[in-house]
């Protein structure tokens, strides 16, 4: 039985992306989001706003008076979810139509709504050699707050290495996963008209990737699609409780084509120090590399099988235990599998006969998984019952489908948009609807 829905927000001639983000407030009344354009995105996107999931109140967070098509722009807010603190893109202030809103030209903006219209800039930016510790030369996107609203996770390009690119024609500009820690503000003086600014939280690069990977390695070209491992991290086979930040790792098989693969890298307490693969900073010819203490490691193993690869975000119980992702099953259809943050064998999880779409999201038990098939969001049980048994369609199909499931912390309701048509023009934008589980 479908479960009813409420349309939260009204106004269809803007849309309200939720992006997959932390998008609930601490107290679970408010949902952030961002307010970016079919054809601009995010640098087109001039406000941050939030909803009130009671009722329906809209108020701007963050605003850029005079935002232009080009950028600055806001985009992909999250909440902390231990504060009222937001955090968000926000595109470099020195944008022109020449040189625009890029990957690599933005920075992560706090709000502390104790302080309004006070951006604090987290990750410092330094792109005029000599580089400095604890910033970064390039733009940072997807901002998660960790469990304890101590650190920011995010995936970066790096505005050096897409110079390096520009120049020499090869692939240097490699996404990869970066982190931002409370308690050490890192000053820059800006040397390059605008380029740079000084930053809040110290930051570094926590994942390696090189340009070639040798084919059949453990090595990566890219990483993306990361988030925390469990509220306060997870539990090694020594029984310590480690943070760590679980992603998706662009490998090369011994066939030289590119393979997608769970990692997981564990962080260190200390992030300050140089690692064995160079310089926090880098150079003029390499990203900043990893501080010392940082691990990481390869999960799955598809590389060799039928249907290899893994797909989307890879998203951890609150207790660390589980990681949940999509891969090929042996149909060749994208289901939902799990594996334990420390290694071993992965489990399929769902059974469908066509391919699954994403979204996917751990109820905060852990106990159930929600997800979108077949333009419906569904819920699964973690357990051994038969998959229809497990299974659940909470919501009735719609093409096209519904997208950014987030659920409130305390597991009772579900948000997330819908495609929903203007009658005076047409023209569709993101809407947020709720659905109450409870």
């Amino acid at each position: 039985m479908f479960l009813p829905e409420k349309q939260l927000t009204n106004d269809l001639t803007y849309n309200h992306d939720l992006d997959n983000n932390d998008n609930f407030s601490p107290d679970n009344q408010w949902l952030i989001y961002d307010t970016r354009t079919d054809h601009g995105g995010i640098a087109a996107s001039a406000k941050i706003e939030k909803v009130n999931v009671n009722t329906g109140e809209k108020k701007i967070v963050y605003e850029i008076k005079n935002n232009q098509a080009f950028g600055p722009g806001l985009g992909a807010a999250s909440y902390s979810p231990v504060s009222n603190q937001i955090v968000f893109i926000h595109g470099l202030k020195n944008v022109t139509i020449e040189n625009p809103y890029q990957q690599w030209r933005r920075t992560g903006v706090m709000i502390d709504e104790s302080m309004p219209n006070k951006p604090i800039f987290i990750d410092a930016r330094d792109t005029a050699f000599p580089f400095t510790k604890g910033a970064l030369r390039g733009g940072t996107h997807r901002h998660e707050f960790s469990g304890n609203g101590n650190w920011i996770g995010f995936t970066y390009n790096d505005a050096i290495m897409k110079a390096l690119e520009d120049s020499t024609g090869e692939n240097y500009n490699l996404r990869t996963i970066g982190v931002s820690k409370k308690g050490k503000s890192v000053n820059i003086i800006d040397k390059n008209n605008g380029e740079n600014l000084s930053g809040e939280w110290f930051s570094t690069l926590v994942v390696n990737v090189v340009t070639k990977p040798k084919f059949g390695s453990d090595e990566i070209s890219k990483a993306a699609g990361d988030s925390w491992v469990g509220k306060y991290g997870y539990l090694k086979p020594n029984g310590k409780r480690q943070l760590a930040r679980a992603f998706i790792g662009t490998i090369k098989n011994e066939n030289g084509e590119n393979i997608d693969e769970v990692f997981i890298v564990d962080i260190p307490e200390n992030i300050e120090i140089d690692g064995e693969k160079g310089f926090l900073e880098g150079s003029e010819t390499q990203l900043p590399k990893p501080p010392k203490g940082t691990s990481q490691k390869r999960l799955t193993f598809t590389s060799k099988t039928s249907n290899a690869g893994c797909i989307g975000i890879v998203r951890s119980t609150l207790d660390g235990n589980l990681l949940a992702f999509l891969a090929k099953d042996s149909k060749n259809m994208n289901q939902i599998f799990t594996i334990s943050p420390n290694g071993g064998s992965f489990k399929q999880i769902t059974f469908h006969e066509s391919n699954l779409e994403g979204s996917i999201r751990w109820h905060p038990s852990g106990n159930s998984i929600f997800y979108i098939w077949n333009g419906s969001i569904c819920e699964v049980e973690i357990n051994e019952e038969d998959f229809d048994k497990r299974l659940k369609i909470i919501s009735k199909p719609i093409n096209p489908s519904p997208s950014n499931l987030v659920l409130s912390h305390e597991g009772k309701i579900l948000a997330f948009n819908r495609l929903i048509e203007n009658p005076t023009n047409g023209l569709k934008s993101k809407q947020i609807f709720l659905i109450n589980l409870d």
